[in-house]
Formats: structure tokens, sequence, C-alpha cells
């Protein structure tokens, strides 16, 4: 196995190889062994500048990089576009190679605009890490959702996941099932017709409008909100015929004739995609994701670093 990654930058899941996944894990799986010692912190990218720059609001995703950065020992600047000159008029290139002519080292962006990671790479001589470019990718999310997986089932290889809910809008969605196929698992997307895009199946997806159908064929159920900011039109005619047809409540998970595992990326709209007893039951293992997030962010930004370095 190789020590290094294909890659220079984490820019979607679909540039990686089954190999990277592979070592990302397996420097995650050291890392989360740190993040649980009474000393949380490693000096290993103390000469490392990291800037996260936010131009879509965020709270998991930034404290998440955030703190990976610093357990890591990396010097780490924020900006947020909200309070910049973004608001001003500045290009994206403009305000990035501001922050680059400071010698930063590599760049965590959260960014509207699909591709404005891939963008922004060509253009700029740091590494990147894309943190959600619009409707696109996410590519952080899928890898500690597959490891968190990978924690509690042993393996995702040949295990059934149903992602259900919003799949037209989510990121969170695309990148999970490029990382899914990829670790050679098998993938069903759930959601009402207007929610799942037109050509979904060519991404190797099966399809499924029925929740109860879906359930009863997974091993783990991936729980998506509805995004209702990135939504111009209505989409399906009420929230509460929405949770009447794809909300995950008790007693539905109760009635199938198995223990499937819940997973949710947050931030969870209790009542509508899942109810409250489900999200804080056994079953569910949405605060180990959380933390397993900041052991994947580590992993990733340690793996870029250290190429770098060389």
């Amino acid at each position: 196995m190789s020590s290094e990654l294909s890659v220079d930058h984490l820019l979607g899941i679909k540039y990686l190889k089954p190999e990277d996944i592979d070592l990302i894990f397996k420097t995650a799986d050291h890392f989360k062994e740190v993040i649980n010692r009474p000393i949380k912190k490693v000096p290993s990218l103390r000469d490392i500048t990291i800037a996260n720059l936010f131009f879509e609001n965020s709270t998991r995703t930034r404290l998440s990089f955030e703190l990976a950065e610093k357990r890591l020992s990396a010097d780490v600047i924020n900006f947020s576009a909200a309070s910049s000159s973004v608001k001003k008029g500045e290009t994206l290139i403009d305000t990035v190679n501001n922050i680059l002519s400071m010698k930063v080292d590599m760049v965590v962006m959260r960014h509207p605009n699909p591709g404005a990671g891939i963008f922004l790479s060509k253009h700029v001589n740091a590494s990147i890490i894309n943190a959600g470019d619009g409707a696109h990718e996410h590519p952080t999310q899928a890898l500690l959702d597959s490891y968190s997986i990978r924690e509690r089932l042993g393996d995702v290889k040949g295990k059934k996941v149903v992602i259900v809910g919003d799949i037209l809008h989510s990121r969170v969605a695309l990148s999970n099932i490029f990382a899914l196929k990829l670790q050679g698992a098998q993938v069903k997307v759930c959601g009402p017709k207007t929610l799942l895009p037109k050509h979904i199946e060519s991404l190797g997806v099966e399809v499924e409008t029925n929740l109860r159908a879906a359930l009863e064929w997974c091993d783990v159920a991936n729980m998506l909100r509805v995004q209702n900011e990135r939504m111009d039109i209505s989409y399906f005619p009420s929230t509460r015929e929405y949770v009447k047809q794809f909300g995950l409540n008790k007693k539905l998970l109760d009635s199938l004739n198995k223990e499937i595992v819940i997973m949710h990326p947050g931030p969870i709209n209790r009542g509508v995609e899942i109810t409250s007893d489900i999200a804080d039951s056994e079953h569910a293992i949405i605060l180990d994701q959380v933390q397993n997030g900041v052991a994947v962010r580590m992993a990733v930004i340690y793996l870029l670093a250290s190429k770098i370095k060389q």
C-alpha cells in the first residue's frame, strides 16, 4: 500500500482511488487514538499554515476542520466572506492570492458555486481541500460517513446503504455515492421523485420511492435534510406530506424485522426527516460521525501536507 495520496488536492471523491481511501482511513485510525488521549495534540504540522475560507455558512464542518488543524499544531487563519472584501466586489482569485501572499500552504474552502475548488486549484499555488462546493461535492463528509460505517459494521464492501431525502440539492449525497461505490457498497437513493436527479441511475445506484421498502433492504440509512435554502420552487406539497412519506420515526423502525444503522450529516431538522427518539437512540451513529470527522480531517490534512513538505 502506498504511503502517499495520488492527488495533491482533495477536490472531490471522484478524483480518488480506492487505495487513497484506505490510506486516509488507516491514518485516521491513528489520529482517532491521538484525540482520545489526555494530551490531544501532535506536532506534525508545526511549520504549515492553513487558511479556512468559508463563503457559505457552516458550523460543524468549520469547527471540525479548525480543531483538526489545531490538533496537528498547524497555524490557522479563519476567513468569513460575510465580513470580508468579497462584499466589496473582490474576486475569488484575488481574495485567495492576497491570503497566499501571507505565505499560506493550504486552503480549506467552502463556496456556493460548484467547481470553485477545482477552479482555484488551477490558479493558485497551494493545496486545496474542498469543504463543500454548492450542490456538487463534500468529500470529507463522505469520507467520515464511510469511516463511521467501517467502524460500526467492520467493512463498507458489500454493505447496502440507502441515502434518503433531498438528493437533488445534496453535495453529501453525491460524494457519498462516489465513496461508497469506490469501496464496493451497494447504494440506493430514496426520496420524492422531484428531489431525485434525472439521470441518477447512471452513477450505478438504484432508485426507490418507498421508504419502508428501502429500509427493509438496507444495512445503513443515511437521512438527509431537505435543503430549503437551495430551493427556489416548491418540490413537494407540504412538510407534513414529506414527513408522512419520507420521515423516519420509531414506529417505522421498530416494525422492521432487523436492526439498521442510522446516519445523518447534520444539521438535523428534528421531526422532519428523522424524529428525536431515533436521532438520540442507539441505532444512530450521528455523534460518532462528528467525532470521526475530526480524525478523518486530520488524516486528509496530514497526508496532503506531507506532499507539500516534499
